[in-house]
């Protein structure tokens, strides 16, 4: 089977994602991320819609790119004004691209009710686009926008717009599911229609607003399209686009067609979560391929079956895409599943050893209190060193104190610590936006003299969860801390009816945590 077009538009279709703005940065280095990964085709934007976009498109040629074009975004002319004249066929030859990716009307229901213009008009709109550009050394990507919808509403309009772009001189023809309606056998049937009239080399576009972008994608590869557009992460307007990320994966390892170097294909997990961050969304865990969780094992039959055969409940091995085996231990657990953990600690634990039964009834219980642990491996594993006596403490309590004081208008907090490293003792106060942001400043105030490293650590997420509404304001909270320093990051937990006690015991296993870590580097 021939090669496979991996086209990206992240960059255009998926910056139209709710919550996303890229600044021209951001997008430079999504970039050289996309190109080092070996993406053929990277769509920047539309140079004709916002400053934005221009300025990038010219930042961009100033890239090294090794294995990818960059395609600028644009729609045809505009009824009434020649190819010449029109100011975005004109912003898009600016752009410098050697790609061009240009969007037409195949519905009749757009030509009449948003072009506001006659079927034949909007033929000549395709035609005279895509050859002005031609004319000028692009290569021309026509993009059939809602082809499949127009399609079966009127298949022959709907193929008389691609027969313009052909008769444009249009280089590939990407047949658009715009509004994401589609099923796999629509697009099937759609695509064979497609081939019996054009040789013209067929992309797809899909969107996921039924939840099938992926498999519509797929669907099209197997129907003969040779590109597939899509996104990282599947960002795009609505409910996004195609993630480009799975249909890499399925291409590669379920199809073995060829659209990526093997060698850059265990960094699928690396790039989405790049791009996750550059994006400022948080990376969806539960992502196909990629997430976090996506080979996450939680009950206790999964657990042990994949202990002795992956295979049992893994469709591909992880490493494969960049991305690593979990165990989860929590209240589904067996002892399988805690053996596991405590070997990758390196702890001497069997099904068999006491201990085991023990550690397992004492995980139960504790998740039955309101405990998450596969939320807080950190807290996990010090809980099964502290209760296996592979744990000493850095650090004792010896107390703190917690004001709050409302005074004109202003709310602060000051919190005073003392605790004792060894045989020394320190005692120092500090204030915070609130009572558990003081008391998280005022303890790395007091260790830091004794464990600088503390000062490479921040907290960068604090969730609270209420465990039993019903007991209103006395009742049980769950707080979950996550925290980074620059190589890791971890999350730990605390369960109180006491707000502050259930942060205590959190911001403590966080600290712990780190050190604990060091240490281990050290030896």
């Amino acid at each position: 089977m021939p090669q496979i077009e991996l086209y990206d538009t992240t960059l255009r279709d998926g910056a139209q994602t709710e919550g996303i703005s890229y600044s021209v940065q951001d997008k430079l280095r999504i970039t050289e991320q996309l190109d080092a990964l070996g993406v053929h085709t990277i769509e920047g934007g539309w140079p004709g819609s916002n400053p934005k976009d221009a300025e990038f498109f010219r930042k961009a040629r100033r890239l090294a790119l090794r294995s990818a074009a960059l395609a600028a975004f644009g729609s045809t002319r505009r009824a009434g004004v020649s190819a010449a004249k029109d100011p975005n066929l004109r912003a898009l030859l600016a752009a410098e691209t050697p790609v061009v990716t240009l969007f037409g009307k195949s519905w009749d229901l757009h030509v009449r009710d948003v072009l506001k213009t006659s079927l034949e008009e909007n033929l000549r709109l395709i035609e005279e686009s895509v050859a002005w550009l031609k004319r000028r050394g692009r290569r021309v990507v026509y993009d059939a926008e809602h082809f499949f919808d127009g399609y079966r509403d009127d298949p022959d309009y709907a193929l008389r717009t691609l027969q313009a772009a052909v008769d444009g001189g249009a280089d590939t023809l990407t047949l658009c599911d715009t509004n994401g309606g589609s099923l796999p056998s629509q697009v099937t049937e759609a695509i064979r229609a497609v081939q019996r009239r054009f040789s013209t080399p067929l992309g797809i576009h899909a969107h996921n607003d039924s939840d099938l972008a992926a498999a519509n994608s797929v669907a099209a590869v197997q129907a003969g399209c040779r590109q597939v557009q899509g996104t990282i992460n599947g960002y795009g307007e609505r409910c996004g686009n195609a993630n480009l990320v799975s249909l890499i994966a399925i291409l590669k390892l379920k199809l073995g067609i060829d659209c990526l170097p093997d060698a850059k294909l265990n960094e699928l997990t690396e790039v989405s979560r790049f791009v996750a961050e550059v994006s400022n969304m948080a990376h969806d865990a539960h992502q196909p391929f990629v997430g976090e969780t996506a080979f996450a094992h939680k009950g206790g039959v999964h657990v042990n079956a994949v202990m002795k055969n992956p295979r049992t409940y893994e469709h591909l091995e992880p490493g494969l895409v960049g991305n690593q085996r979990r165990i989860l231990v929590s209240e589904l657990s067996g002892r399988s599943s805690l053996v596991f953990k405590a070997k990758g600690l390196a702890l001497d634990l069997t099904k068999e050893t006491p201990q085991a039964k023990r550690l397992l009834k004492l995980l139960q219980q504790l998740e039955h209190r309101g405990y998450h642990f596969e939320a807080a491996e950190g807290s996990l594993e010090l809980l099964l060193k502290r209760q296996l006596k592979q744990f000493k403490p850095f650090f004792r309590l010896g107390g703190f104190r917690i004001i709050i004081e409302k005074r004109d208008h202003k709310l602060t907090s000051e919190a005073t610590i003392k605790v004792h490293v060894n045989k020394a003792t320190e005692q120092t106060a500090a204030e915070g936006d609130g009572p558990v942001n003081a008391l998280d400043n005022a303890i790395r105030k007091a260790l830091l003299k004794f464990y600088p490293a503390l000062s490479e650590m921040h907290l960068t997420d604090f969730k609270v969860r209420v465990l039993d509404e019903k007991a209103a304001t006395a009742a049980r909270v769950r707080v979950l801390i996550q925290s980074q320093d620059a190589h890791d990051s971890w999350g730990t937990i605390g369960v109180s009816e006491n707000i502050i006690e259930a942060s205590w015991q959190a911001l403590v296993d966080s600290i712990e945590y780190k050190l604990l870590k060091d240490q281990a580097k050290r030896a």
